[in-house]
C-alpha cells in the first residue's frame, strides 16, 4: 500500500521549459502575441511537413475553426466516428450542425470504412451539387476522421471514398502528433488537420492546439478568426464574428521546449508499447489495437481490451496504478444520443466495455511497467 502512484499519462518537463517561460516573464510577453507562438507554429509545421500551422487555445477550438472555415453551419451534417473523445462531436454542434456517427472497426479501432461506404452508397443522394442524407434532407458538409490513440485507418481507401462523394476532410489528429501513414504525417491528408497539446498528450502546453494545412489562404483565415477577426493593428475594427482562440505566448514557450524533446518522447512511447505487448501478449483474453504495415503510430496512450475491464479499473486504481476506461461512445451520451448512429453490430459498445488505458507516460520506468503488468496478471488470475 506504500507503493508510489503510477500516473496514466503525464508530461515530461525536462528540457528548456523553465528557461523559455522565464524569458516570457522577464520580457512581459505572456499573452497571445509573442515570438514563442510563431516559433511553436514553425516547429510543428516543420515536424509534420505542413505548409502552415496556426496555434489555438486548445484542440477543440482548432476543430471548431476548421469546421467554420469550410462552411459547416446550421442544417448541415458532419460525419464523425462514434468512438472518440467528446470534443469531436461538440465541435460539430458549436457550428449548429449535427453529427452523423459511424461505428468503429474492432481491429484498428478507427471509423469502420465498410459501414461508411455502405451508408454513403445507400442512404445519401446528390442534390443541387451537394450530398444529402435522405432521412433528414440535410447536406453532409464534411467528414472528420479521428486518428484514435494515434493510429490511422487505410487512408488511401478513406480518401477515395471522400473524393467519390465530394466530402471535405478535416482530420481530428489531436492524438496523433508523430504518427504517419506511408510516411506522411497525420493531419496532412485532408483540407485541414488538428493537433492537441492537452496535459496528457505526447507533448503538452497544459492546454493548447494547432491547425495544420498546406492551404495558405485557409491558414491566414484561421489566424484571423482566432484573433477575434481584428483587421487593424491599432483600431479595434473587426470584420466578422471572430473567436478569442489564440494560444498565449507563455504556453507556446512550453510548446517550443516540448517540441525539442518530441523525437525522444516518441522513441520512449514506442518502447513502452513494445514492452507491454511483450509482457501481456497471449495472457488471458487480453488483445491490442492493431495497425497496418503502412502506419507508424506515436504510441500515445497504450490501451488493451479484456472482459475483465471493470474489475481491473477498480483494483488497479486501488493499487495506485492509474488507468481509465475507453471513451463512452457518442451515441450513449445524453447530448448526442439522438444523433443518427450508423452501425451493423454496435462495435463501439463492445470496445467501450472492454477497453482500458494503462500507464503510458514518457517518464514511466521499466520497473513501473513490470509493476503494472504484474498487477494486471494478479488481478485476472484471482478472478
Amino acid at each position: 500500500m506504500n507503493e508510489k502512484l503510477i500516473p496514466l499519462s503525464v508530461p515530461t518537463l525536462a528540457g528548456n521549459e523553465w528557461k523559455y517561460v522565464k524569458d516570457c516573464l522577464d520580457t512581459g510577453w505572456i499573452s497571445s502575441v509573442g515570438a514563442y507562438v510563431t516559433e511553436f507554429e514553425k516547429k510543428v509545421a516543420e515536424f509534420t511537413g505542413a505548409g502552415f500551422a496556426v496555434a489555438t487555445v486548445n484542440g477543440t477550438a482548432a476543430l471548431h475553426i476548421c469546421l467554420n472555415m469550410v462552411g459547416v453551419g446550421p442544417e448541415d451534417h458532419v460525419i464523425i466516428p462514434n468512438i472518440t473523445f467528446v470534443a469531436t462531436a461538440n465541435s460539430v454542434w458549436y457550428t449548429g450542425a449535427e453529427p452523423i456517427l459511424i461505428d468503429t472497426n474492432l481491429t484498428d479501432w478507427q471509423m469502420d470504412l465498410d459501414i461508411l461506404e455502405k451508408f454513403l452508397a445507400e442512404e445519401t443522394t446528390a442534390k443541387d451539387g451537394n450530398l444529402v442524407y435522405k432521412k433528414t434532407g440535410k447536406v453532409i458538409r464534411a467528414i472528420m476522421p479521428v486518428h484514435v490513440l494515434g493510429n490511422i485507418c487505410d487512408m488511401d481507401r478513406f480518401l477515395a471514398i471522400a473524393e467519390k462523394y465530394d466530402l471535405v476532410v478535416i482530420e481530428d489528429s489531436t492524438e496523433a502528433l508523430g504518427s504517419t501513414y506511408k510516411g506522411k504525417h497525420a493531419g496532412r491528408f485532408g483540407t485541414l488537420g488538428t493537433v492537441s497539446f492537452n496535459g496528457n498528450k505526447i507533448i503538452s502546453t497544459g492546454g493548447g492546439g494547432m491547425i495544420i494545412t498546406d492551404n495558405e489562404e485557409l491558414a491566414k483565415k484561421a489566424k484571423h478568426l482566432t484573433t477575434t477577426a481584428k483587421t487593424d493593428p491599432l483600431e479595434y475594427f473587426h470584420d466578422q464574428v471572430g473567436y478569442n482562440y489564440r494560444l498565449v505566448n507563455v504556453l507556446a514557450a512550453i510548446g517550443v521546449a516540448q517540441m525539442e524533446q518530441l523525437p525522444e518522447f516518441i522513441v520512449r512511447k514506442k518502447e513502452v508499447v513494445q514492452l507491454y505487448k511483450d509482457k501481456l501478449g497471449g495472457f488471458a483474453d487480453i488483445s491490442f489495437q492493431e495497425q497496418s504495415d503502412d502506419v507508424t503510430t506515436n504510441g500515445w496512450l497504450f490501451t488493451i481490451r479484456t472482459k475483465h475491464r471493470p474489475l481491473l479499473i477498480q483494483e488497479l486504481n486501488k493499487r495506485k496504478i492509474i488507468c481509465r476506461p475507453f471513451w463512452t461512445p457518442m451515441n450513449q451520451l445524453p447530448m448526442h444520443k439522438n444523433c443518427h448512429y450508423i452501425n451493423d453490430h454496435d462495435n463501439s459498445s463492445a470496445l467501450h466495455m472492454s477497453g482500458i488505458s494503462i500507464p503510458s507516460s514518457t517518464s514511466i520506468t521499466n520497473e513501473e511497467i513490470d509493476r503494472v503488468v504484474d498487477n494486471i496478471k494478479d488481478i485476472i488470475q484471482h478472478v
